[in-house]
């Protein structure tokens, strides 16, 4: 795979330090609202669901656990492959699960969705890679990947229009609209300099006009206007130490609202998987045996749902650095690091970790994939996750502001499926098909659901698509047949 000469830095190439400062904080502000968003959501599902109203996942926790969890990233695939690794949505209804188990439950359930990751490299080490290429071409792949951005765009619009939040809000659609308008300037028609930190420009030019107009709606009484979660700076700290999942586990409060929570919960959390680590009001019939087995049941399936994610995200970001991350420094390095990352993300925030779409597209819009950006990212997420007026202003952004950012970060991920696709030749049915198989079922939703296990409608759309493929798509070669080809 030859190098990609449209990027401004290759993946071993380190900015100027002044410039990588604003560069790093450019991939942190992408990949933020998605890594704290995860623990949010499952203290809200776990509260609905269970009626569990103890706070197991922190925001500040999960964000640290992210930047602890790409340095560990960094280090096993040898710097050589600059995503950065944030919490992972595939694992919300696992972890909504394990709350029920207590801290040592969910880093349990992290441990062994690592281990899936780990055994499957060991695996990849032993055999080599050659058959995922061929299990994967670009005719599976290319859709896989396209979808991945498609399927992202529901909650783009989403925050966009404020419907994740309260209501329908025009002024949070205009907003929106301004702060995507802001990236793409920036992108196409800025200098040098503005090309980029495209996001930065477009998040911090969109907060400005939401800081004004909450201003006005504050003075007119219009409630409408007042998009800024003013709120999160309430009881404002300098400095915060988060609820790390680890101090849970020895029982470690680190501020009084956390204690009388977990006073009023009757918390039993130990290190060890022994009948104590687990939360009271458990079935009876359920031992520490069986706690374990159910644990496994929950997480272990989902880790192999996201290894097809991993492979494509990485297949994704090689067509973008021009570098076959698969094969240098393989697929059993990367496999390994988003395991262990997982694991030690878990160990601090309580969430899994995963290689993020919005970092791909990230390095694809500004053509830096230099892994020193990554790097200090990452440094970023531990500082300033002890760092209460950060933490308060992400959470203070409003919601359609990213949902116009992401616009430009998932439609990015889409294109570059779609550009996998070129030398493929769909006017042969049999490619035809392969296609299909994927986008439609991929993009319509369907999901297959067991008793304790959900197929995300991607990974069903993959698995669709290589039986299609292996089927009806063989050739001698093993190779697509392209239209230059035919």
């Amino acid at each position: 795979m030859s190098q990609n000469t449209n990027l401004v830095y290759r993946v071993n190439e380190k900015p100027p330090l002044r410039k990588n400062l604003f560069y790093a904080l450019q991939q942190l502000l992408a990949i933020m609202a998605a890594t704290i968003l995860v623990p949010a959501l499952v203290n809200s599902n776990a509260r609905e669901q269970l009626g569990i109203n103890f706070p197991y996942m922190d925001q500040a926790a999960a964000l640290c656990g992210a930047g602890f969890g790409t340095l560990l990233y960094l280090f096993s695939t040898q710097r050589k492959s600059p995503v950065f690794l944030g919490s992972s949505f595939a694992f919300i209804a696992p972890l909504t699960g394990a709350v029920c188990y207590g801290f040592a439950g969910i880093f349990l359930g992290a441990i062994f969705a690592g281990l899936v990751y780990v055994i499957i490299a060991v695996v990849m080490k032993v055999t080599g890679t050659a058959w995922v290429n061929k299990l994967l071409p670009p005719v599976v792949i290319g859709p896989t990947v396209a979808l991945i951005g498609l399927s992202l765009c529901g909650s783009a619009v989403k925050n966009l229009n404020n419907t994740a939040g309260s209501e329908y809000s025009l002024v949070h659609i205009a907003l929106g609209i301004f702060a995507f308008g802001m990236t793409v300037f920036a992108s196409v028609k800025g200098g040098k300099r503005l090309r980029m930190i495209p996001f930065i420009i477009g998040i911090v030019s969109a907060y400005i006009v939401a800081l004004l107009l909450t201003g006005i709606g504050s003075l007119t009484g219009n409630e409408a206007l007042q998009v800024v979660n003013t709120t999160a700076f309430k009881d404002l700290r300098i400095f915060t130490v988060p609820q790390f999942n680890f101090l849970g586990m020895f029982n470690v409060w680190t501020n009084d609202a956390v204690k009388t929570a977990a006073a009023s919960e009757q918390v039993l959390t130990l290190a060890a998987p022994s009948a104590a680590a687990f939360k009271n009001g458990i079935p009876e019939n359920y031992t520490s045996l069986t706690g374990v087995v159910n644990l496994l049941l929950l997480f272990a399936p989902v880790a192999f749902v996201t290894l097809a994610e991993h492979i494509a995200d990485h297949k994704n970001l090689s067509s973008i650095i021009g570098q076959d991350l698969t094969t240098d420094p393989g697929l059993s390095r990367t496999l390994y690091g988003d395991g262990a990352g997982s694991v030690i993300g878990s160990f601090f925030g309580g969430c899994p970790n995963t290689t993020y779409g919005e970092s791909v597209g990230c390095v694809a819009i500004t053509g830096n994939a230099s892994v020193s950006t990554i790097f200090i990212a990452a440094i970023y997420c531990i500082i300033l996750s002890f760092f209460g007026p950060f933490t308060a202003f992400v959470n203070s952004i409003p919601s359609c502001i990213t949902g116009g950012v992401c616009i430009a970060l998932y439609g990015f991920i889409a294109v570059s499926g779609l550009k996998m696709l070129q030398p493929v030749n769909l006017s042969d049915n049999r490619n035809l098909f392969v296609v299909a198989a994927i986008l439609v079922p991929g993009i319509g939703g369907l999901e297959l659901k067991f008793e304790h296990i959900t197929i995300s409608a991607t990974a069903t759309a993959l698995i669709l698509g290589i039986l299609v493929n292996v089927i009806f798509n063989r050739r001698k070669d093993g190779k697509t047949e392209t239209a230059e080809q035919k």
